[in-house]
């Protein structure tokens, strides 16, 4: 039925194997990193390696998460008695599309929801450069509104390619400048700041070449600020930053003689709005999660006031607390042997300028609900000491009360059973920010007309 083959044979075929599998992998890295390009060869290659991941993106699978809390769904536990709002950022797998809610905390109803139509704004952007895979990666299926803020004006703004949408969700303004991500905070002025990317990058093409990251290309993140009509006042390279300041060490002579294309990953930009005895009104926090640091930066003067480094792993969400402390979400994070993994809980750290002294907060709590996302995450410290951190990599909200007893928590569950991601949901508790609230839902028009 079936011939014998000569077992030399099989031997040269699976050495053959070997070979075209060392061969494919060679022209797939020189492609990506190589100095020089082996023309179709590697380009064919590397099309051929990308294929799995094109194929899993549209089919949005990476969108469903670990489920760790298999008996737990939505809003559960004991609403807030003093007001208070979540911007809920979230994938909805009926619609089978990103959306925001606002949630009213003292008895979980949502208030209302937007659904921008992505697939509409991304139309409006050349896809080139930074977007070239912008329909393929951030289409209406694929895309959670990052970070949003509702702002005074009555309108949402969110993160990722910074857009600005009405309470029916129609577009009023997005900036393609360049390409926005993680995070959104407004300045006393009204004011917007939001990391962004360079393209073409600033820095000379001798250190890091003139590729985009999509290429291989160095990740040239910036800090920008713009007006609230969305144009950009002010905006810096990170990595000019670090050169200026006497810091380039730390980009180019960091680990293996290797070139490092993302050495920075800014994922926080928090600005200063008032003058004390450690900082001036004008100044930002940024948190660089793959320096493990967090920096005062200076923009009316080029200049790193203070870095905090050492008590904190690839860290997210920095957040000022009052006049001499502030906190920052340490994921705890490490690249291990077998990757990146946190090393015990996610914790939050604060630190006090007055005495230069670090300490962990509610740690006791986090460890007991076993709070571990590896990357992502926000920690909120409310005045009233009461904290909420979201668990971005398994779609958990969670709320502790000042005594470090749970209060409630909520984890996007679909009723398909899959849990799905979320997208730094921002709780709203100030009086002015419950103010704009209250405001936008007296005034809101009916998106139905």
């Amino acid at each position: 039925m079936f011939k014998k083959i000569e077992i030399w044979i099989l031997y040269l075929v699976i050495l053959i194997c070997i070979l075209l599998i060392l061969s494919f992998g060679i022209l797939v890295r020189q492609e990506l990193v190589g100095s020089t390009k082996l023309g179709w060869l590697s380009k064919t290659a590397l099309f051929i390696a990308e294929i799995p991941s094109a194929i899993k993106k549209n089919l949005t699978q990476d969108l469903i998460l670990e489920d760790r809390f298999p008996s737990k769904g939505g809003f559960e536990g004991i609403p807030n008695t003093n007001e208070k709002y979540l911007l809920l950022t979230r994938y909805e797998d009926q619609l089978k599309e990103g959306i925001v809610e606002l949630v009213d905390l003292t008895n979980f109803k949502v208030l209302h929801t937007w659904n921008p139509d992505i697939d509409e704004f991304n139309n409006l952007i050349e896809k080139k450069d930074e977007f070239k895979y912008l329909d393929r990666d951030n289409n209406n299926a694929r895309f959670i509104p990052g970070h949003p803020k509702l702002t005074k004006s009555g309108g949402l703004i969110f993160t990722k390619y910074l857009r600005y949408i009405d309470a029916c969700s129609k577009l009023i303004f997005q900036n393609s400048d360049d390409e926005f991500h993680h995070s959104i905070e407004i300045d006393i002025e009204g004011n917007i700041w939001a990391p962004s990317r360079f393209y073409p990058q600033k820095l000379p093409f001798r250190k890091i070449g003139n590729k985009n990251r999509f290429e291989g290309g160095y990740i040239d993140d910036s800090i920008v600020k713009l007006s609230p009509d969305g144009e950009i006042l002010f905006e810096k390279s990170v990595s000019e930053i670090f050169i200026e300041n006497n810091m380039e060490y730390l980009l180019f002579s960091i680990g293996d003689r290797m070139f490092t294309k993302d050495p920075i990953h800014l994922n926080d930009i928090q600005p200063v709005d008032f003058d004390s005895e450690y900082w001036l009104k004008g100044d930002v926090f940024l948190s660089l999660r793959h320096q493990s640091m967090v920096l005062l930066y200076r923009p009316s003067t080029n200049k790193i006031i203070w870095k905090g480094v050492g008590q904190f792993f690839h860290q997210h969400d920095v957040n000022i607390i009052d006049n001499h402390r502030i906190s920052i979400f340490n994921n705890n994070s490490k690249d291990f042997k077998n990757g990146d993994m946190v090393d015990g809980t996610n914790e939050v750290i604060i630190y006090d300028f007055k005495n230069d002294s670090y300490s962990s907060f509610m740690s006791a709590s986090l460890i007991e609900q076993d709070v571990r996302t590896i990357t992502g995450g926000r920690g909120k410290i409310l005045p009233n000491g009461d904290l909420f951190v979201v668990e971005s990599n398994y779609g958990r909200s969670i709320y502790f009360n000042s005594d470090g007893t749970l209060r409630w928590s909520h984890v996007n569950r679909a009723n398909n059973g899959n849990v799905y991601y979320i997208g730094w949901p921002r709780i709203i508790y100030t009086k002015s920010d419950i103010n704009t609230v209250k405001k936008f839902l007296i005034s809101k028009k009916t998106c139905n007309e």
